[in-house]
């Protein structure tokens, strides 16, 4: 059974909160169409699949086939976590990893989300991304740096 969440965070209130972390992040989502996402089966075991994300009017989106098993995963526990696709050879950039509940969208605005990928999926399900946690990790040629962002606590950043 999926869980009710009093409070729940998008990408706009996340971008608001921290530019700078959520300009980075973006950025690294947007450099590879192919992601990681992490969903729970019903025995409660990890599932990962490979899955495209958009940005789209202050939201994080997923799409995905119609009843595909990450779907059904997240219908039945919302809990997610989305890992960007790390290039070749690199850190470049950085590495993103966010985690939080999804919510399924219906009705008028799936179908306006819809409508904007005419040659890509003719019928989806789609969930918007709220985030619990994001953090993005980066190396210099002598430190990890990991910066992490929970709503409400702004950004922290552990050096190793």
């Amino acid at each position: 059974m999926g869980r009710t969440l009093v409070h729940m965070t998008n990408w706009a209130q996340f971008e608001t909160e921290a530019p700078d972390l959520a300009k980075a992040v973006a950025t690294r989502f947007e450099a590879h169409k192919h992601h990681v996402l992490a969903t729970l089966r019903k025995d409660g075991s990890p599932r990962v699949s490979g899955t495209e994300v958009e940005f789209h009017d202050g939201a994080l989106l997923l799409g995905s086939m119609v009843g595909a098993r990450k779907v059904q995963d997240l219908q039945r526990d919302p809990r997610y976590s989305l890992h960007s696709n790390p290039g070749h050879h690199t850190m470049e950039g950085g590495d993103a990893k966010i985690s939080g509940h999804a919510r399924e969208i219906r009705g008028e605005r799936k179908q306006q989300i819809v409508d904007r990928y005419p040659d890509e999926i003719p019928e989806a399900d789609v969930f918007e991304l709220d985030l619990d946690e994001v953090v993005h990790t980066t190396v210099d040629g002598e430190h990890l740096y990991v910066d992490l962002w929970r709503p409400g606590a702004g950004v922290t950043r552990f050096t190793k």
